[in-house]
C-alpha cells in the first residue's frame, strides 16, 4: 500500500480528465475541476447528468475508467493507494441514510470510530456526543433509526460522518429523500459546517442553499461540466443555453 502523505497546501479535491463508462454508456467525459480547502462546491444538473457518479468517483465508490483524482495531494486513482486510510478522511452522506437499523444512534456513531480509527469506546462516545450536539440531536443517542423522522435520520448520518473527524465531506443529494418540511433542518446543519470551514462537495437540487452557501457552482449535463462559477452569477445570469433552459425549469 502507498502511504498517505497529506498535502494541506494542495487542492482539497483535484479532478483531471476524468472519464467513466458503464459498459458502452459514457457517463463522464473529460471532467476537470478543483475544490479549494475550506470551500463549498455545489454540483447541479438534471437527473442522469453524471453528478452522483462524479461524487462517488472522488472516494472510489465508483471506479473511474480513466483520468486522475487527487484528495489533499494524494492520488485516489493510484491502484496502490490505501483506500481505507484515504476514505477515513472523507465523510460521505447519501440520499438514503444508510444507518444500521438494529443499532442505537450511539452505536451507529461509534462502530466505525472503534473499528477503523481504533479509538477507545470512551473516546468514541465522547466524540459522538459532540457531533450529536452539533446536529441538534443530543437527546436521541439511545433511539433506534426507526423511531426517528427522515430529517433526524439524515442529521444522524451527518453526525456519523463527522464523528470520523474527516478533512472533507461529500453530500449526494442529502435532502432529496426528505419531506419538504424536514429539509431545512438538514440544510441548517450543512450551513453550520460550511461556516466552520468544512470543505464540502454537495450534489443538490436546493438552489437557495447553493446560492447562499456555495463558493463555486458546477452545472453538469450529459456527463460534462457545461458551466461553472460563482453561484450568484451562474444562477442569476447563466451564460450557456443549456444552463438557462435547466434553471428556467427549476427556479
Amino acid at each position: 500500500m502507498t502511504e498517505i502523505h497529506i498535502d494541506k497546501d494542495a487542492p482539497a479535491i483535484d479532478v483531471q480528465e476524468l472519464h467513466k463508462y458503464f459498459g458502452d454508456n459514457q457517463v463522464l467525459t473529460g471532467i476537470n475541476f478543483t475544490v479549494a480547502p475550506a470551500s463549498v462546491v455545489c454540483v447541479i444538473g438534471p437527473s442522469g447528468s453524471g453528478k452522483s457518479t462524479l461524487l462517488r468517483c472522488v472516494n472510489r465508490l465508483e471506479e473511474p475508467t480513466s483520468g486522475k483524482i487527487f484528495v489533499e495531494g494524494v492520488e485516489v486513482t493510484d491502484p496502490d493507494v490505501d483506500l481505507d486510510a484515504l476514505r477515513s478522511r472523507i465523510g460521505m452522506v447519501f440520499q438514503q441514510f444508510n444507518l444500521f437499523p438494529h443499532l442505537t444512534v450511539m452505536d451507529n456513531l461509534t462502530i466505525a470510530q472503534t473499528k477503523v480509527k481504533k479509538r477507545s469506546k470512551d473516546e468514541a462516545v465522547a466524540i459522538a456526543r459532540q457531533t450529536l450536539e452539533k446536529v441538534g440531536l443530543a437527546d436521541r443517542e439511545d433511539a433506534y433509526p426507526a423511531h426517528l423522522s427522515g430529517g433526524q435520520q439524515q442529521r444522524i448520518a451527518i453526525a456519523r460522518a463527522l464523528s470520523m473527524t474527516p478533512d472533507l465531506m461529500l453530500f449526494d443529494e442529502p435532502t432529496s429523500a426528505l419531506d419538504p418540511e424536514l429539509v431545512g433542518d438538514v440544510l441548517d446543519v450543512m450551513k453550520d459546517l460550511a461556516s466552520e470551514g468544512m470543505t464540502m462537495m454537495v450534489v443538490t437540487h436546493e438552489m437557495g442553499f447553493a446560492r447562499e452557501v456555495g463558493d463555486n457552482l458546477v452545472f453538469m449535463d450529459g456527463g460534462v461540466i457545461v458551466e461553472e462559477g460563482d453561484p450568484v452569477e451562474v444562477l442569476g445570469n447563466p451564460q450557456e443555453e443549456r444552463t438557462q433552459a435547466f434553471l428556467s425549469k427549476v427556479l
